[in-house]
């Protein structure tokens, strides 16, 4: 069998690790990574040992891309084409026509409706585009439930589509911190909450910084992991509820785990989410999170023994969330232990590859 795995490559969040790790798993030969674009997910798959290819685009608009795709994957012989993401999910409609045999799977890793919110016109037409191609795929990985619902609702055959949960690679010992509270001029006995999410108005940033002004503990720090879109504007906010001194913003960071290991939990305050990679990575360095009901997260954070799981877009309930997690502050380190425990068992790497090598095999002839 032979795989061909079609990203554009820009990517910072949890579908450039999705991917990197998954291919990991699969002989070398057997599995190919096609890229648009230089960046972080092109160096991470080398870095792998992944065979990667960079089709490389003048822009984004740049469309001789098509013949180049569509030679690749026909020459290669692939049995299935995996996409991720609008860009390649909107490619792959365009030459699906030309696939002498390929079977075309996407995984869904948000919720498409809105992939483009707050983008203006530019936004609205990227949206249709995006669901025209969606509709001429053969089959879809929904990394939750929720999400395999979300696709059903606008107009896919639901027996097209698996809900496969996200997997990491779970460590059994915690690697040696090579960062400190004091690097980042924290006070010692600060509460310190992570939030590892893109600078975009789906995160809910906005909503944590009103619940942190509400609060009105300057002990309690909030570390911001990720760059996105509305950096400037999320600055502003801050300056505007005078939480300078507990807002940190530390950028695109290659040291996710180093950042987590000197927090106390992590926190998730997203509108829409799958089967979200950061509270994964939380878990994994045994910190408990605070999670917005989004996607399968209810999977994970399966009662109170792993953290707070409140509804979207509710700033009371967050409020009340943090101020709680303040208030049991030393319980916290055994609340981590216990989702990692829960996770590691639950949603590892290795179940990933099994099910989606699993679906591969049967899919592979559906065309």
């Amino acid at each position: 069998m032979k795989i061909v795995h079609v990203i554009s490559g820009g990517e910072t969040g949890g579908s450039r690790k999705h991917v990197v790790t998954l291919l990991e798993k699969f002989p070398k030969e057997e599995v190919t990574l096609i890229v648009f674009q230089e960046g972080k997910l092109l160096e991470e798959a080398r870095a792998a040992g992944i065979d990667v290819k960079l089709l490389s685009q003048k822009s984004r608009y740049d469309l001789s891309i098509l013949k180049r795709l569509t030679e690749f994957v026909n020459e290669g012989d692939y049995d299935i084409i995996h996409t991720h993401g609008p860009r390649a999910n909107l490619f792959g409609a365009l030459i699906k026509a030309r696939f002498k045999k390929a079977t075309w799977v996407t995984t869904i890793h948000s919720d498409p409706k809105l992939d483009f919110v707050r983008t203006g016109i530019k936004g609205i037409l990227f949206s249709n585009l995006n669901l025209w191609a969606i509709k001429k795929i053969d089959y879809f990985f929904a990394v939750s439930e929720r999400f395999k619902e979300n696709l059903v609702s606008i107009g896919i055959n639901g027996e097209k589509i698996k809900a496969i949960f996200n997997g990491i690679e779970f460590n059994e010992q915690l690697p040696e911190p090579s960062l400190s509270r004091e690097d980042l001029h924290i006070p010692a006995g600060a509460l310190v909450i992570t939030m590892v999410a893109r600078l975009h108005p789906i995160k809910g940033h906005d909503n944590v910084f009103e619940a942190l002004k509400k609060i009105g503990n300057q002990n309690i720090h909030l570390l911001l992991v990720g760059d996105g879109p509305i950096e400037k504007e999320l600055k502003e906010k801050v300056k505007s509820l005078q939480l300078e001194k507990q807002v940190h913003f530390l950028g695109f960071r290659s040291d996710v785990n180093d950042v987590l290991q000197i927090s106390d939990l992590s926190l998730l305050a997203s509108f829409s989410e799958s089967f979200p990679l950061a509270l994964l990575e939380s878990a994994n360095m045994r910190k408990p999170v605070i999670t917005t009901d989004v996607g399968g997260v209810a999977s994970l954070v399966s009662d109170k023994t792993f953290g707070w799981v409140i509804p979207i877009d509710d700033i009371p309930t967050l409020q009340a969330a943090i101020e709680e997690a303040n208030q049991i502050i030393e319980q916290l380190p055994e609340m981590g232990i216990a989702l990692y425990e829960h996770a590691s068992t639950n949603f590892s790497i290795e179940k990933l590859y099994i099910v989606t090598r699993s679906e591969y095999e049967q899919i592979k002839t559906i065309r």
